[in-house]
């Protein structure tokens, strides 16, 4: 597969990813969660979470609609392909590293969500990288 492909790949990726935040709400009950945080803790807990969706469908958008700009040779491309890498890859260790093994184990379904989710994180951050560092 060419590293255009891959880019649009990471794209829609990202776009279902952006997309998913719309059921954060509901899946994790944050009817009954939020409100046992103080007002500002609750919104900034909202405005984040937004703004993050908001950034994974730029990059997504960027990705899907542009790889052309992201294959160029510059000095742009070269950071944000780094920026990108990081941030996924950066992903990835909190996926393995932060979140409690006991949030998904011995539950098959977020079992299941905890390995699609490892897989994402490092196919997105490997993707970046490998143009990045290949490309030269």
């Amino acid at each position: 597969m060419s590293a255009e492909l891959h880019l649009r790949i990471a794209g829609v990726l990202q776009l279902g990813l952006a997309l998913l935040h719309l059921a954060f709400p509901k899946r994790f009950d944050w009817a009954r969660e939020l409100p046992r945080l103080s007002l500002l803790n609750r919104q900034m807990f909202v405005v984040h979470t937004a703004f993050i969706a908001v950034v994974v469908a730029m990059f997504g958008a960027l990705s899907l609609l542009a790889p052309q700009a992201l294959l160029e040779e510059s000095v742009l491309s070269r950071l944000v392909l780094g920026g990108l890498a990081a941030f996924w890859t950066l992903r990835l260790v909190v996926q393995c590293c932060v979140f409690d093994s006991r949030l998904w184990r011995g539950h098959a379904l977020h079992t299941a969500i905890h390995i699609l989710f490892t897989a994402a994180w490092l196919y997105l951050g490997g993707v970046y990288a490998a143009i990045l560092l290949l490309r030269r």
